[in-house]
Parts: C-alpha cells; sequence; structure tokens
C-alpha cells in the first residue's frame, strides 16, 4: 500500500472507503491504491458504465461486491454520487472488515 496509508476507515454501521472512478473506461477493473493529496489513499476503479443516472455507481458496486465477496446491498454510495471521488459505505463488522480489506489491498497493491 501506500505509505501505508489506507482508503478503508472505521465508521458507526461499517467501513467508509475512499474511491476514485473513471467511468466509460474500456473495461471494469480495480487499478490500485493510490495517493491522494486530500484523503491520504483512495481505491482506483474504472468501469464502462457512463456517469449517468446512477449507471457507473451501479457497476462500481457490483464490481467491487464480485471482488470483495460481500452482498451488492451492503455497499452504498454515501457521498459524491455525481463526481468520480466518492466514498462508499460497507455495512458490517468495521474491525473484521477493516483487516479482510487490508488484506486484499496487499496483495493488489503487492
Amino acid at each position: 500500500m501506500v505509505n501505508n496509508a489506507s482508503p478503508f476507515a472505521a465508521a458507526p454501521s461499517g467501513v467508509k472507503v475512499s474511491v476514485k472512478l473513471a467511468p466509460k473506461a474500456g473495461g471494469n477493473r480495480i487499478i490500485g491504491i493510490g495517493a491522494s493529496a486530500a484523503s491520504g489513499a483512495v481505491l482506483k476503479a474504472a468501469v464502462t458504465a457512463a456517469p449517468e443516472k446512477g449507471k457507473a455507481n451501479a457497476a462500481l458496486i457490483k464490481m467491487l461486491a464480485k471482488e470483495w465477496k460481500l452482498p451488492k446491498t451492503s455497499l452504498s454510495v454515501a457521498a459524491g454520487a455525481s463526481s468520480r471521488r466518492k466514498t462508499l459505505l460497507i455495512e458490517g463488522d468495521a474491525l473484521s472488515l477493516i483487516v479482510r480489506l487490508n488484506q486484499w489491498a496487499e496483495k493488489i497493491n503487492g
């Protein structure tokens, strides 16, 4: 990961994830974890869906739910629904989710 920074942070009802999304990309993919001046670290992702009527957000949630083996209903956009910079909320036990997600992040940025 980038300087031990993590895009994952505990929240009262689960975990918040800082995301930078590139809509209308050539493919759906998780690019990795990158540095951000504003939040320290962000999860960079790309989806083929256009940023209209929530299509890109839905594609992002579907892709991350599959990657993290979580139900799609546990993920939602908490902030930045119409922006490339978003905060997602994963509902569940914050401690176990953060441990699991940080282990996943270490593997993808390996």
